[in-house]
């Protein structure tokens, strides 16, 4: 943790101003630099200012006049050296190099220098006395065993921190515990490559207990460090001793807010958590701070800068005196939305459109986050931001309005992807699927689906509009092929359907949602005619008009915790092959979850459905109701539940029943689950709640950022000849 508290003098009062950023308070006294040696010349240029100018080529007064170039300019000095040469020899004066210029004092020599030293041959090696280097002695190894410096610290003075109550209890332990967490003397693990980075760790390590202290309130702090070194020939390790003077703690005096009035009054002052009396940390302060610049565009400010707070300590009160800067900018309201972008994937229209505000609202930086994460949901962008953008045009209730500047980068728009899993009865099935997830704009989808598996195989093509006239509104037209060989009937089906759906979405999980569609089915069948006795294949053709509306109150769509489902899915049918039928189908749940503890969670499930309006034989199997598997009654396969014919091989009924209990537990990413399920299927149209038939399991979880993957293990109470002694159930999220 680093300090929240620099200081500088105070002017006149005798006060001392502090500066909530970063800096420590006292430093160690620095000993004098001790004091450079004089020259052993004066002080002088080494070329006289005179010499200087007189060396440089005069200057033509006419600034058009052509520049010499650097051949004359060494023709003029060979000139004057010639000169120069011929006055000493006339008057007789001696021509060494230091007096060319007829200075006799300086430190370099007027050129030429002829100094015959220069030119003399070096001295041989073989003239010194050197002793031979001995590399012998060296081996390559001697780095690994070079002397190591080992040391301990301790901390002292803390203890006389303690302060249990209040709003922001602090006692020596908690100091120490933050001290070892940012420690350098404590990372070393009492070890050093020598006393010099011990020394290092130490001055560190003061400057660290000062920022800690500071920043818990005691500006006063002062740490000493110190090193006790063990006695001569000693293996003990060096003592190095933090030794703490914490001071008195500070208190928050008056808090002011340098801020033009907002609405409403308190919006700021309310914001600001820490109160006067209260000990001034530094954590409590940023998190005021970061709350202001939260609130304020949360509430119509959009615009809202922090400036540099300011505490003005006062060493006699112990107090501090607390203002903070704040340009609020105006009040504003949405405005229009303007898609910004090199290529703008979405056009101002449709991201309106996904917004939950319309233009006029206060502005609220909620909203804002919450169309960022629309848009990213769509698969559509790689990177989005939204801007607020200032218009100065007035709007309702004295605000101004704010555009939205909404800059787009396209993402890849294809995507493959693949699911697979495994349930007893229902064999492997794993799902491959291609989509393009913008090929009719805006967010019109076309995707390709392959289905291969043990019992079930399938192609399909689906045509998606995502936000289709509002946001999480999706209408989708889809036609598929499919056969499905289970042990209650073999079928090869054409489907054309078509939908329109209100969905919850884990960025917005609505209470209320509901769809409708319509079914054109086309379906050869084969099952156990029990007038023929034996097995027979019949063609059906059904429409449905299934619709289904869901009350949710739930905490959330894969892993819910607490709050509780009603689900009612009705489909009126009508069917050809075995004689016009008209009848409908309904299925009704309800589902609840409670938290017992932090980590463990009670849940249950209870089932009714029911086909009215036409016999068991009329109906198409595979419209039938049936039980067991992983989604039903676990501890049964895939369909087992219910009437069987005389091989054994489930019928379908018209009518079920199906509850189910759990308790989850949950560790980290990990959890397990134990549950029992219970339920029957029957051929009258109203269940009985007669014959139940039992499962009990256990199951294991792991959590993933797209929901938990499930793996349950189950087996029948009471089995029956035929059942499955153990059922396997492999798939993702939770049974319900």
């Amino acid at each position: 943790m680093r300090s929240l508290v620099s200081f500088r003098t105070a002017l006149s009062t005798g006060a001392i101003a502090a500066s909530l950023s970063s800096a420590a308070l006292a430093q160690p006294t620095v000993p004098p630099a001790p004091a450079a040696q004089a020259p052993l010349l004066d002080n002088e240029p080494i070329i006289p200012d005179e010499e200087f100018d007189a060396s440089i080529p005069p200057i033509d007064d006419n600034p058009d006049a052509p520049m010499g170039s650097v051949a004359d300019w060494e023709a003029e000095q060979k000139r004057l050296e010639e000169q120069s040469r011929r006055q000493d020899a006339q008057s007789g004066a001696a021509t060494t190099p230091a007096t060319r210029d007829g200075t006799a004092t300086e430190l370099l020599a007027d050129p030429p220098v002829n100094d015959p030293e220069i030119d003399a041959p070096l001295t041989p090696l073989g003239a010194f006395d050197v002793e031979p280097f001995d590399d012998s002695r060296f081996t390559e190894g001697d780095d690994s065993s070079a002397a190591e410096a080992r040391y301990t610290y301790r901390v002292d003075g803390l203890d006389g921190i303690s302060e249990k109550g209040g709003v922001a209890p602090i006692t020596g332990g908690d100091v120490l515990a933050m001290f070892k967490e940012l420690s350098a003397l404590h990372d070393g693990k009492g070890r050093a490559a020598n006393g010099a980075m011990i020394n290092a760790r130490m001055a560190e390590d003061q400057q660290l207990l000062t920022d800690i202290l500071s920043g818990q309130g005691f500006f006063d702090a002062r740490v000493q460090g110190s090193l006790q070194l063990p006695e001569q020939n000693s293996s003990d390790p060096i003592t190095v001793i933090l030794q703490v003077t914490p001071g008195p703690r500070y208190a928050l005096g008056t808090i002011d807010f340098t801020a033009p009035a907002v609405t409403p009054p308190d919006l700021i002052t309310g914001a600001f958590v820490p109160k006067t009396g209260e000990p001034i940390v530094a954590e409590r302060i940023q998190a005021a701070e970061a709350n202001i610049a939260v609130v304020l565009p949360e509430n119509g400010y959009p615009f809202t800068k922090i400036g540099q707070r300011d505490i003005l300590l006062d060493e006699a009160a112990r107090t501090g005196d607390y203002t903070l800067p704040i340009e609020t900018g105006p009040r504003s309201s949405f405005g229009d939305m303007i898609a910004g972008g090199a290529k703008p994937v979405f056009e101002p229209d449709h991201i309106t459109r996904l917004a939950r505000f319309k233009k006029g609202d206060l502005y609220d930086s909620r909203k804002v986050d919450d169309l960022r994460q629309a848009l990213v949901a769509t698969g559509l962008l790689s990177v989005v931001s939204i801007e607020p953008e200032a218009t100065g045009t007035p709007a309702a209730e004295g605000s101004e309005y704010a555009n939205l500047l909404v800059r787009q980068e396209a993402g890849p728009p294809r995507t493959i992807g693949a699911q697979a899993g495994y349930g007893t009865g229902q064999g492997i099935k794993v799902e491959g699927g291609w989509t393009h997830r913008n090929l009719f704009p805006p967010e019109g989808a076309l995707i390709a689906t392959v289905i291969a598996g043990t019992q079930e195989q399938g192609l399909g093509a689906t045509f998606r509009r995502s936000n289709a006239g509002r946001r999480d509104r999706t209408v989708e037209l889809s036609l598929n092929a499919l056969h499905s060989d289970f042990d209650a009937y073999e079928a090869f089906t054409g489907r054309l359907a078509g939908r329109i759906s209100y969905d919850s979405t884990p960025i917005w999980q609505k209470r209320f949602t509901y769809s409708y569609g319509f079914e054109l089915l086309g379906t050869n069948e084969q099952d156990y005619d029990f007038a023929a006795g034996e097995r027979r294949r019949r063609t059906y053709y059904v429409l449905a008009l299934p619709g289904q509306a869901t009350w949710d109150t739930s905490d959330s769509l894969l892993d819910p915790t607490r709050g509780f489902r009603l689900s009612a899915k009705i489909s009126p049918e009508g069917s050809l092959g075995s004689g016009g039928q008209i009848y409908g189908r309904g299925l009704f749940e309800a589902t609840g979850y409670y938290p017992v503890a932090e980590n463990i969670v009670l849940a249950g499930r209870a089932r009714v459905g029911t086909i009215m309006g036409a016999e068991r034989a009329q109906i198409a199997p595979s419209r039938r109701f049936y039980g067991g598997g992983g989604g039903s009654v676990r501890g049964f396969g895939y369909q087992e539940l219910g009437p069987k014919d005389p091989e054994a091989r489930p019928i379908g009924g018209r009518s079920l029943v199906e509850t189910a209990a759990e308790v989850r537990y949950r560790f980290g990413n990990y959890g397990v689950v134990g549950f029992i399920d219970g339920g029957q299927v029957y051929t009258d149209s109203m269940p009985q709640f007669s014959d139940w038939r039992f499962g009990v399991g256990i199951g294991g979880r792991f959590y993933t950022n797209f929901g938990p993957m499930r793996l349950d293990i189950a087996t029948p109470i009471n089995r029956k000849p035929g059942e499955s002694r153990v059922s396997v159930y492999i798939s993702i999220g939770q049974a319900f």
